[in-house]
């Protein structure tokens, strides 16, 4: 596989990726945030059990011993997806898939700022990032009374558990099969949301049946067929260029909430958007080994 290839499997992941948001607002029309999870990561886990047997006579550089940071890892990782899609599905119900989508991808640069507790090294364009990223999400978000709306909050919330998932899972990637702790993990993270919804939610098969198109999509296509092309092109792909091309999922969010659900936005809305991606793009583009490089060739 070459490496524009996997920019174009990467791309298209962005794109399942950002019509999920679409997906999981049209799913809140029927049935509520817990049942929805609980089935979508059911499905998603499900999806991945093939890719186990079809990947087994692969070499790979993981330890043998890896069934106890499996289980560590999965129960963790998995128990913080809960809490991070637990807010972004109930904020989703009070918000458009636009923001959702845009907020969500926040985390995105929220990542290399935990990575301060962890003593990590933040490059200046990270901060730039930052600053740009806190103005758009200004526009788009706060009102003229400078609060933020009730759904906005709760996916930026979100956005920090993700970031929070993103490091766990970076932690434990080079020590365990990704494909077998995402498989626990979505199982973990879909059992926690079963057992809510069974005590604060209705669930009723004629609803279910009504929500079936959106809860394929999230658990078959979000999680099982975007996750998978991720896996296969993060193997070629630059990971600064994979990270930019990610972040691409908040534009297609933006498509898919108008195309679809005819979500409309107002100027300052789309400012918003366009700053925080401009931010998303430049926290993961390194400047100084361009320029550097450049100067070297000169």
């Amino acid at each position: 596989m070459t490496k524009l290839q996997a920019n174009l499997l990467l791309f298209l992941a962005a794109i399942i990726w950002g019509f999920s948001f679409v997906a999981q607002r049209a799913g809140m029309e029927f049935v509520g945030p817990y049942t929805f999870n609980g089935i979508r990561f059911a499905l998603g886990s499900i999806s991945l059990i093939p890719f186990v047997y079809i990947l087994k006579g692969q070499k790979s550089n993981y330890p043998k011993r890896e069934t106890k940071p499996l289980i560590i890892g999965g129960l963790l990782a998995g128990s913080v997806l809960f809490i991070a899609s637990s807010f972004q599905q109930v904020g989703i119900v009070y918000t458009s898939a636009g923001n959702a989508g845009f907020i969500t991808t926040l985390y995105v640069i929220i990542v290399p700022v935990l990575g301060l507790f962890l003593k990590h090294k933040i490059n200046r364009q990270t901060w730039v990032g930052v600053f740009l990223a806190i103005i758009g999400l200004y526009l788009l978000s706060v009102k003229g009374d400078f609060s933020l709306g009730k759904g906005d909050s709760l996916v930026l919330i979100s956005a920090f558990f993700f970031a929070v998932h993103v490091i766990i899972i970076g932690f434990y990637a080079d020590k365990v099969n990704v494909i077998k702790i995402s498989i626990i993990q979505f199982a973990v993270c879909s059992l926690l949301s079963l057992v809510v919804a069974l005590f604060t939610e209705e669930i009723v098969f004629s609803t279910l049946k009504q929500a079936a198109i959106p809860i394929l999509y999230g658990g078959l296509m979000s999680v099982g067929v975007a996750f998978t092309l991720q896996v296969v092109a993060q193997r070629r792909a630059v990971a600064s260029h994979a990270a930019i091309i990610l972040s691409f999922e908040s534009l297609f969010a933006l498509l898919g909430g108008w195309l679809i659900l005819n979500e409309g936005f107002t100027t300052r809305a789309l400012i918003g958007c366009g700053l925080m991606l401009v931010g998303l793009i430049v926290s993961q583009f390194d400047f100084e080994s361009r320029f550097d490089s450049k100067s070297s060739r000169d």
